[in-house]
């Protein structure tokens, strides 16, 4: 298997980490448009399998003769990337996987290949990082153990282990993508009918094992395509899982306008937008640093098994890798489109086009996967909807 990563970031990184390691993988590229920032990461992770190259995403040719020489391709750069990324994949005959990006309906303009995906024998899977991503593959899983499917309820969060006022947050990715995620509507099934509903809003209380009392609310971008696999759900709902008193904090800074794009004031006869003075405010109190985070998940899937209701519950709390300085989240999220890439190359994953997650990545191999890598997803029934122990 030759498998090849666009992007040397963080989750790059950690992917090449990941392929690596396993003995099934014989050569694996790491891309970048700037090649001594790839060389420092091969140089880190030293191993003769891994190779660096200087890539322009932007050059379609320049794109293409990379790809071209592997067996699967794992897109970790900005989703703005995404569509040439998948089109390219086309063109060359090459298996493609993305991070997802539903901002600007990036994730439905690949799926939209789907036919000339099929004709070039080529699969390509967005989305696949952990929300979206291994609650998709998640929620398929637990689709396919019922007879008839009635409920997903989501609840996800990346959250540091050590809360500091005042928010008890600390962002692992971009503190812009979270105002999107509470600045946004959310969309959501409920009696059987989309809609859309503030963000922040409806807080319930959960517990996991070692966290809780803990709060969950809507945030925008969660239920990504499950809305449309999975047309005749009566409920569907994505939530966030924060700790005590956050929602209520940040909806504060909403409803100020504080975090809109589209606002603007005038400050001495200079337009300003606050959104702007707002991030600057907060990143360096919001940053990770050095601090450990942890990621909590929880799918429960409802429905009905044999004429009796049925409710799935898969569970994951997983923590920095310290010996490599590793966030949570990045190991969740990078193991994730790895270990997918990995059953593509393998022959594990054989269906041909473009597919959510949760079509096509089979639940126990996957399951199976990311347990080997440290990130151990439990999975419990009930024979009752929403009776779930905590």
């Amino acid at each position: 298997m030759k498998i090849g990563v666009l992007g040397s970031g963080l989750m790059g990184k950690e992917a090449a980490r990941d392929l690596v390691s396993n003995e099934g993988v014989t050569a694996v590229g790491l891309a970048d448009i700037d090649m001594d920032i790839a060389q420092q990461v091969v140089d880190q992770l030293n191993s003769p399998k891994l190779s660096a190259y200087q890539v322009n995403a932007k050059d379609e040719q320049e794109l293409g003769n990379y790809m071209r020489q592997f067996d699967v391709i794992i897109n970790a750069l900005f989703y703005s990337f995404n569509e040439i990324v998948a089109k390219t994949a086309i063109e060359v005959g090459v298996h493609s996987v993305d991070l997802g990006g539903h901002i600007g309906h990036v994730t439905d303009k690949v799926l939209d290949l789907k036919e000339d995906a099929q004709a070039a024998g080529v699969t390509l899977i967005p989305d696949l990082g952990v929300a979206p991503g291994m609650i998709n593959i998640l929620s398929g899983h637990g689709a396919g153990k019922l007879d008839e499917l009635e409920e997903i309820k989501l609840y996800v969060g990346g959250i540091p282990v050590n809360p500091e006022p005042p928010f008890e947050y600390n962002h692992v990715f971009s503190m812009e993508g979270v105002f999107d995620h509470y600045t946004d509507p959310a969309l959501i099934i409920r009696d059987g009918i989309k809609q859309e509903i503030e963000s922040l809003s409806e807080v319930e209380r959960v517990h996991f094992e070692k966290f809780g009392p803990l709060e969950a609310f809507h945030t925008s971008g969660g239920t990504s395509t499950l809305s449309i696999s999975y047309p005749h759900l009566k409920t569907l709902e994505y939530k966030t899982i924060r700790y005590p008193g956050h929602a209520e904090k940040f909806k504060l800074l909403v409803d100020l306008n504080l975090t809109r794009m589209d606002y603007s004031v005038d400050v001495n006869g200079q337009e300003i937008n606050p959104r702007e003075v707002l991030l600057k405010v907060l990143d360096p109190i919001v940053e990770l640093r050095d601090k450990d985070d942890v990621v909590l998940l929880r799918v429960k899937v409802s429905g009905q098994k044999g004429g009796q209701p049925k409710t799935h519950v898969f569970e994951m709390t997983t923590y920095k890798d310290r010996e490599h300085n590793v966030t949570a989240m990045a190991r969740a999220t990078a193991n994730t489109i790895s270990a997918v890439a990995q059953m593509i190359a393998s022959g594990t994953i054989t269906k041909r086009g473009v597919y959510p997650p949760e079509q096509i990545v089979p639940g126990d191999p996957y399951i199976e996967e990311m347990a080997k890598r440290g990130v151990t997803i439990y999975e419990s029934t009930s024979a009752e909807k929403e009776h779930v122990t905590n």
